[in-house]
């Protein structure tokens, strides 16, 4: 947690944002981001989300980030830690890195490293659980969701689709979305994006 408040900091001292600012860009609340920022809280996916997408960088790149991840600070491309074998572009599982939120129990566990030109995530999402995202956070990012396991209802804007293993969904103009898991089973999905202007 403690790296997290750091850098959430650092991104918005090096803008030479107020909280203020940061709260306007990011509708969240100067009082919560002032938690974070001193540690007395740790961020869920909501905030996570739109606390990135003020700073203009997916989620992969700010937990990144926080984890001082090697290659992490180029902002211009997607960012992912976790240990690489040398020579092979080997990564072990148990070296991804892996963030939980602390509401809603969902886990992403980064796939792809530093210097692969898409980021791709492992999602597990719990039964019952749902996360919302701002329309801010699509908007700099083109991105494909793939459920590999259990059930997904995928809200885009004002259009709900329900997934199963095997269901892909390329995401198109910038809207808020939401992901949720209305079974009783965990949900498990993959994220792929890239940045970068839509054709």
């Amino acid at each position: 947690m403690g790296r997290i408040a750091a850098r959430v900091r650092v991104e918005r001292e090096r803008r030479g944002w107020t909280l203020a600012r940061l709260a306007d860009a990011s509708g969240v609340s100067q009082a919560m981001i002032s938690r974070i920022e001193r540690g007395e809280s740790s961020p869920t996916a909501v905030v996570l989300g739109k606390l990135s997408a003020a700073f203009e960088l997916t989620v992969a790149s700010l937990l990144a980030l926080a984890e001082g991840a090697e290659g992490a600070e180029g902002h211009d491309g997607p960012a992912g830690g976790g240990a690489v074998d040398a020579g092979g572009g080997v990564r072990r599982r148990d070296d991804a890195d892996e963030w939980c939120d602390p509401d809603t129990g969902y886990r992403r566990r980064q796939i792809t490293g530093p210097r692969f030109p898409a980021e791709v995530a492992e999602i597990r999402l719990p039964a019952g659980a749902r996360v919302p995202y701002p329309a801010a956070a699509f908007a700099f990012v083109r991105q494909l969701v793939w459920v590999l396991d259990g059930r997904l209802t995928f809200h885009d804007g004002d259009t709900v689709h329900e997934l199963g293993p095997g269901d892909t969904v390329e995401l198109g103009a910038p809207t808020a979305r939401v992901f949720a898991n209305t079974t009783d089973t965990p949900c498990r999905y993959a994220v792929v994006l890239t940045r970068g202007v839509r054709p």
